[in-house]
């Protein structure tokens, strides 16, 4: 018996052996077989809504345990506890195919994500700017939604969440006056004439809630009277932007209402009573900041707005001249990119405006470090095409801005990042891009103002009237902490900063 185990057992292993290699083959075939019916999957039921993203985009973990889950309810698909998927009448998937774009993913992205490239190069100095504070306020935690500058009154608007209302300072930043408002406000238009009312914005509140309205105002900010009431039917509105779009001589207000599930580009129509009517452009959440321009030069006003929510991109909207638009996409980003600001700027003195545009965004989904957030710039070419030029890594970039800074005949940026990495580089909440004029090329400042807040919101304008632009940085120190074991290490009691210009003039 010993002698026929020694003789039949090669055999028996070598059998199993093979058979052991065509089970594992068949697994690998049916693995790969369901990654690639997976990639035409996401396809069909993502596509539709916005751009697929690539796996490689997040790691493995955040898609199997956060952004996945939050989609399966999109597609009716119950979500139980440790993401347990239950699906019913009511799902458009079946359990086998939401099977193949979660093993799609899975199969796909990395472990982890690797960080922003560093920049060498980068300086730590002041470059043209001084500091300058108001006095603390050491009864409470800013939180600060709006920072501007009044040209006209030279004088600073801000406004928090804390105590909703409007308040203006002198260049002392001594107060002088407070308007009375609903909830926060978080954006302001000047008007050209000083004598007509300021259009505020006010979100409603930070959750976001489709039942969140805002409210759209008209203040005098001479008398201060109560607010006249333009709009409160808005959903988180965060901005409202003047064009006469009709060319009737009556403003109205192209305003994006971010939303939720629900929101979109409006117009506020002014109608012959001085009523407004609410008018949809683009009904898709998500609508961040819009420009006026005359894009194809008929003498109309065009709007031009970016979408941060879901489907992430630029659009045009062009003026029918017959109370339309007509909607064209020029850039259009992966849903997890978290756009979050654009600005129209001649980046490169060709005579076409660019698109400075930044990423950061991370209160979504997927709060982890991504190193795509940074600050952008597309090129225009002569089609009105753009093409991406730039790129510089800065974890949750939130708002770029830019002016010749110093006032060489170039265009300069600044940036701040709400969300940057707290624990390892904290000092890119705030960064200066100083242009080339010769070969167009950007020195980096990280300007040291980190531990004198977190900047949420900011705004450049000449604040002290000698012919440079400042920039004033607003102060939110009220959570979104993403990262695990951080607590606040900047001064929490400050409600802004001002970064003084000092440039000399020619």
């Amino acid at each position: 018996m010993n002698f026929l185990r020694r003789v039949l057992a090669p055999t028996y292993y070598l059998h199993f052996f093979v058979l052991s290699l065509s089970f594992t083959a068949c697994s690998t075939n049916r693995d790969k077989l369901a990654v690639e019916e997976g990639k035409i999957l996401v396809t069909k039921y993502c596509g539709n809504c916005h751009i697929v993203p690539d796996p490689a985009l997040l790691d493995k973990s955040t898609w199997l345990t956060s952004v996945l889950p939050a989609m399966a309810e999109r597609l009716g698909i119950e979500v139980l506890q440790d993401n347990f998927y239950l699906h019913g009448k009511q799902s458009v998937i079946s359990h086998s195919d939401w099977s193949k774009i979660l093993k799609y993913y899975e199969t796909l992205a990395p472990d982890t994500l690797p960080p922003g490239k560093p920049d060498p190069k980068l300086a730590h100095d002041w470059a043209v700017f001084s500091l300058l504070k108001p006095v603390e306020q050491p009864d409470l935690t800013s939180s600060t939604m709006l920072v501007a500058i009044d040209t006209a009154t030279k004088s600073i608007v801000t406004s928090n969440s804390e105590k909703p209302g409007l308040y203006r300072f002198d260049q002392q930043f001594n107060a002088k006056g407070m308007t009375p408002l609903q909830s926060a406000a978080i954006d302001i238009s000047f008007p050209p004439k000083a004598t007509d009312p300021d259009m505020v914005t006010c979100m409603g509140g930070m959750r976001a809630l489709d039942g969140t309205l805002g409210q759209i105002l008209a203040v005098d900010k001479k008398t201060q009277r109560k607010p006249k009431l333009i709009s409160s039917e808005m959903i988180r509105p965060i901005q409202s932007t003047p064009v006469d779009y009709n060319k009737d001589g009556l403003m109205d207000y192209a305003v994006c209402a971010f939303g939720h599930n629900l929101g979109g580009l409006y117009l506020l129509k002014q109608l012959p009573d001085h009523t407004f009517q609410k008018v949809p452009i683009r009904e898709v959440p998500g609508a961040t900041i819009s420009y006026i321009r005359d894009f194809n030069s008929d003498g109309w006003p065009d709007i031009i707005t970016l979408f941060a929510h879901g489907d992430e991109g630029i659009w045009t909207f062009t003026n029918d001249r017959k109370g339309g638009f007509v909607a064209r996409n020029l850039l259009r980003f992966p849903p997890i990119y978290g756009s979050s600001s654009f600005q129209l700027a001649d980046m490169n003195h060709d005579g076409k405006e660019d698109i400075v545009y930044t990423a950061g965004d991370n209160s979504d989904y997927s709060r982890v470090l991504k190193p795509y957030h940074g600050l952008y710039i597309f090129t225009q070419s002569d089609h009105f095409e753009f093409k991406q030029t730039f790129f510089y890594p800065i974890n949750g970039c939130t708002k770029a801005m830019v002016s010749d800074f110093d006032k060489d005949g170039d265009t300069d940026i600044a940036t701040i990042a709400f969300f940057p990495d707290l624990k390892n580089k904290p000092d890119e909440s705030f960064t200066y891009f100083e242009q080339n004029n010769t070969d167009k090329t950007f020195k980096a400042h990280a300007i040291p103002v980190h531990q004198d807040g977190r900047w949420i919101c900011m705004d450049v304008n000449d604040f002290d009237g000698d012919g440079d632009d400042d920039i004033i940085l607003g102060n939110y120190s009220r959570g979104f902490l993403n990262q695990e074991q951080v607590k606040p290490s900047w001064n929490v009691h400050l409600p802004f900063i001002v970064l003084k210009n000092n440039t000399i003039q020619p």
